[in-house]
């Protein structure tokens, strides 16, 4: 088998903000490094949520990377402000975003099909901040695989620190299968450091990609860890935890989000069940179906933790 290869944790809206980033790495680990959800500029501003996910104490004992999503260099200058203010040195650009209503404005994977546009925005990055590593994370195109090989020879000129690239094209979304003939013809022909990301759902998932490209710098996990939470560290240890094991960290892990959501949110019980629950929304897909069913009906916060402790002793 290939050496172990660095496992880092895609940033998902709605998903991995700041408390549950510091959670998994306190109770699970096994992730070299997070990525925060894109940080974007709305109606000319960053939004105050976004910006508090940023503050160190918000993100202590985790190795994070800051990552924007800008359709401009006016944009992306404001939000890197943000970042420079907050100390960080690295900052990964999402040219993989697939959403219709941010990619019509190309912004994410809606810019692959713009090379010019491309060009613009990754020629500002680096020579504005020279003192930023910068990453890129994308999509095989909009349309198809070429407008991503189009872009190789500006990639490999570049002085970016890694490329991550997931094989779907944007106008897939999560649908179909990835393309991994296309990622094969990016990965020939790219000079950096490549990280794999696209439907890692098992360890089993994870060697292959390794054994099929020896040449990966690291694997981009977002869906496959939100399932499981305890897949980098069985990967890196080379077998899954004991049920007992499991079982007693998925326990501590929700309790942990249950009270730091509790802390933080400002609208009630009926706020903290609704974020709660979307962590039910990929967690544990193939648990108990009649229990799975009952945490997503509950209306009330103590039949919610009723239905999550059957689920978690069953």
């Amino acid at each position: 088998m290939p050496d172990l290869l660095p496992i880092h944790f895609a940033p998902l809206q709605g998903y991995t903000d700041a408390v549950y980033r510091q959670a998994h790495a306190r109770i699970f680990g096994g992730i070299d490094t997070y990525y925060t959800p894109f940080v974007r500029v709305e109606h000319g501003e960053i939004r105050r949520k976004d910006i508090r996910e940023l503050e160190p104490e918000n993100n202590r004992n985790v190795p994070l990377v800051p990552q924007l999503i800008a359709p401009d260099t006016e944009k992306l200058e404001q939000i890197m402000s943000l970042f420079i203010a907050k100390g960080f040195t690295c900052a990964d650009i999402n040219l993989g975003c697939p959403f219709p209503l941010l990619a019509k404005r190309h912004n994410g994977s809606g810019m692959l099909p713009y090379p010019d546009e491309v060009r613009q925005l990754l020629e500002f990055a680096v020579s504005r901040y020279p003192q930023v590593r910068f990453s890129v994370k994308m999509r095989l195109g909009w349309e198809n695989p070429e407008e991503s090989l189009a872009l190789l020879p500006l990639l490999n000129e570049l002085p970016l620190s890694h490329i991550i690239l997931h094989p779907r094209l944007g106008k897939q979304q999560y649908k179909g299968s990835v393309d991994l003939t296309a990622f094969e013809a990016f990965y020939d022909g790219c000079r950096h450091p490549l990280f794999y990301n696209g439907d890692l759902l098992t360890v089993a998932d994870i060697q292959s990609v390794a054994l099929r490209f020896p040449r990966l710098a690291g694997i981009v996990i977002g869906r496959g860890l939100l399932a499981n939470p305890a897949l980098a560290a069985e990967y890196r240890q080379g077998e899954p935890l004991s049920a007992d094991e499991k079982g007693e960290k998925l326990r501590r892990f929700h309790a942990e989000l249950f009270s730091q959501y509790g802390n933080l949110l400002q609208g009630g019980d009926l706020q903290l069940l609704n974020k709660m629950k979307t962590v039910w929304e990929y967690l544990l897909p193939d648990a108990d179906r009649k229990a799975r069913k009952a945490i997503h009906k509950a209306t009330r916060l103590d039949t919610y933790q009723t239905a999550v402790n059957q689920l978690l002793r069953g």
